[in-house]
């Protein structure tokens, strides 16, 4: 499958990396065509992967992952061209974080979050939000962990959420998926990163996750 990696950050080439060793051919889209970390990447992952701007790793995937920081996430995604989404499905990995000041705060919440305003941004998109709530190793490789954790999906198009926990499970092999609703429950799921960050300090380590336990 042809697959759009939209960033360049430590989650695109974690991703795309995955992609690439499961047989994929993937493009990771950035600002420009120069862009070094790209190019670095693309270059070692050889001949499956390529890289180019944001609209043309948008055209390029079948599916496309956001991987660019949540505070620059719809500039990117005007960047990569609503017509060029339109009808496919967007795994929406970013997280609306703020650390100016110091501080940790979320660009947006409560009342809105940043995977509605992705699929408002483009409404023929099938936008699932999705991994948000996970180290990038994780990620790819939850077996990392012992036993059973749970990872968090949602969004509008029921067909998509279905592909997207596939992926999930075929590619990098999560067993439990939970889907969570409609598109305004990525609320919730961005809403968890300061607590997941301040768990980080406590832990002193970025490897571990949430399993919910039911009767």
């Amino acid at each position: 499958m042809k697959i759009g990696i939209l960033g360049t950050g430590t989650v695109a080439s974690t991703i795309g990396t995955k992609l690439v060793q499961l047989g994929h051919e993937v493009r990771m889209g950035s600002r420009t065509m120069d862009n070094q970390k790209a190019a670095s990447w693309a270059k070692s992952n050889e001949t499956k992967a390529s890289h180019s701007t944001f609209a043309d790793a948008a055209v390029f995937g079948e599916i496309v992952f956001n991987c660019t920081s949540g505070s620059h996430s719809i500039e990117a995604l005007k960047l990569a061209g609503e017509k060029n989404m339109r009808g496919k499905i967007l795994v929406d990995v970013a997280n609306p974080l703020d650390f100016s000041g110091g501080k940790l705060s979320l660009t947006v919440c409560n009342t809105d979050s940043l995977g509605e305003q992705i699929q408002r941004a483009l409404p023929k998109t099938k936008v699932v939000k999705a991994l948000n709530t996970v180290n990038s190793d994780l990620m790819v490789n939850p077996s990392l962990l012992n036993g059973s954790h749970d990872i968090f999906i949602c969004g509008n198009d029921p067909s998509a959420k279905s592909e997207v926990t596939k992926i999930l499970g075929d590619w990098f092999g999560w067993k439990s998926v939970v889907d969570l609703g409609d598109i305004t429950a990525a609320r919730g799921q961005e809403m968890l990163l300061p607590f997941w960050i301040r768990m980080m300090g406590v832990f002193k380590t970025s490897h571990f996750n949430f399993k919910i336990v039911r009767e």
